[in-house]
Protein backbone atom coordinates (compact mmCIF):
# COMPACT_ATOMS: atom_id res chain seq x y z
CA UNK A 1 0.00 0.00 0.00
CA UNK A 2 2.96 2.06 0.86
CA UNK A 3 3.74 2.63 -2.81
CA UNK A 4 1.02 4.07 -4.13
CA UNK A 5 1.60 7.22 -1.92
CA UNK A 6 3.52 10.36 -2.41
CA UNK A 7 6.75 10.00 -0.92
CA UNK A 8 6.27 12.35 1.84
CA UNK A 9 2.78 9.95 2.70
CA UNK A 10 5.18 6.91 2.91
CA UNK A 11 7.39 8.64 5.07
CA UNK A 12 4.37 10.00 7.43
CA UNK A 13 3.29 6.30 7.69
CA UNK A 14 6.43 4.59 8.70
CA UNK A 15 8.31 3.30 5.45
CA UNK A 16 11.21 5.73 6.46
CA UNK A 17 10.66 6.66 10.10
CA UNK A 18 12.63 9.85 11.79
CA UNK A 19 16.01 8.49 13.98
CA UNK A 20 14.04 8.17 17.58
CA UNK A 21 16.74 10.76 18.85
CA UNK A 22 15.10 13.69 16.33
CA UNK A 23 13.46 15.88 18.20
CA UNK A 24 13.01 17.92 15.71
CA UNK A 25 8.97 17.04 14.12
CA UNK A 26 5.79 18.41 14.83
CA UNK A 27 2.82 16.01 16.01
CA UNK A 28 -0.37 15.38 14.37
CA UNK A 29 -2.88 13.75 16.10
CA UNK A 30 -5.52 11.60 14.22
CA UNK A 31 -8.53 9.93 15.58
CA UNK A 32 -10.75 8.12 13.61
CA UNK A 33 -14.02 7.26 14.94
CA UNK A 34 -17.20 5.59 13.55
CA UNK A 35 -19.90 7.56 12.28
CA UNK A 36 -22.85 8.05 14.79
CA UNK A 37 -25.34 6.33 12.14
CA UNK A 38 -23.15 2.78 12.22
CA UNK A 39 -23.52 0.02 14.75
CA UNK A 40 -20.53 -0.20 17.26
CA UNK A 41 -20.76 -4.03 18.26
CA UNK A 42 -17.07 -3.61 19.85
CA UNK A 43 -18.31 -0.35 21.67
CA UNK A 44 -21.52 -2.42 23.23
CA UNK A 45 -19.57 -5.65 24.11
CA UNK A 46 -16.99 -3.11 26.55
CA UNK A 47 -20.19 -1.44 27.72
CA UNK A 48 -21.93 -4.63 28.67
CA UNK A 49 -18.23 -5.42 30.15
CA UNK A 50 -17.79 -2.82 32.18
CA UNK A 51 -21.67 -2.90 34.14
CA UNK A 52 -20.45 -6.41 34.55
CA UNK A 53 -17.53 -5.11 36.60
CA UNK A 54 -19.61 -2.66 38.61
CA UNK A 55 -19.53 0.40 36.57
CA UNK A 56 -23.66 0.38 36.01
CA UNK A 57 -24.01 4.45 35.41
CA UNK A 58 -21.76 3.73 32.10
CA UNK A 59 -24.65 3.73 29.20
CA UNK A 60 -22.77 3.42 26.03
CA UNK A 61 -19.50 3.49 24.56
CA UNK A 62 -18.00 4.07 21.08
CA UNK A 63 -14.41 2.58 20.15
CA UNK A 64 -12.09 3.85 17.45
CA UNK A 65 -8.68 4.29 16.60
CA UNK A 66 -5.74 6.48 17.62
CA UNK A 67 -2.66 7.77 14.92
CA UNK A 68 0.02 9.59 16.38
CA UNK A 69 2.17 10.75 13.31
CA UNK A 70 5.49 12.56 13.74
CA UNK A 71 6.74 14.95 10.47
CA UNK A 72 10.13 16.68 9.82
CA UNK A 73 9.78 20.11 11.32
CA UNK A 74 11.20 21.80 8.20
CA UNK A 75 8.00 20.59 6.58
CA UNK A 76 6.15 23.79 6.11
CA UNK A 77 2.46 23.91 8.63
CA UNK A 78 0.16 24.07 5.01
CA UNK A 79 2.05 21.13 3.42
CA UNK A 80 2.01 19.04 7.01
CA UNK A 81 -2.01 19.96 6.84
CA UNK A 82 -2.67 19.17 3.48
CA UNK A 83 -0.80 15.82 3.43
CA UNK A 84 -2.24 15.01 6.96
CA UNK A 85 -5.69 15.52 5.95
CA UNK A 86 -5.47 13.49 2.75
CA UNK A 87 -3.87 10.94 4.79
CA UNK A 88 -6.32 10.24 7.12
CA UNK A 89 -9.22 10.75 4.75
CA UNK A 90 -7.73 8.34 2.32
CA UNK A 91 -5.70 5.54 3.80
CA UNK A 92 -6.30 5.40 7.36
CA UNK A 93 -10.14 5.75 7.50
CA UNK A 94 -13.14 3.91 5.54
CA UNK A 95 -15.04 7.07 4.53
CA UNK A 96 -18.32 4.95 4.07
CA UNK A 97 -18.81 4.27 7.77
CA UNK A 98 -15.68 6.44 9.58
CA UNK A 99 -15.08 10.12 10.24
CA UNK A 100 -11.71 11.87 11.59
CA UNK A 101 -10.69 14.62 13.42
CA UNK A 102 -6.83 15.78 12.78
CA UNK A 103 -4.88 17.75 15.39
CA UNK A 104 -1.53 19.48 15.27
CA UNK A 105 0.55 19.49 18.58
CA UNK A 106 2.98 22.46 18.31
Amino acid sequence: MLARLPQSAAMVLGAHSPPRYNTNFMKARVYVSLKSTVLDPQGQTICHALNGLGYRDISAVRQGKYFEIALDDATPREQAHKDINAIARDVLTNPVIEEYRVEFLD
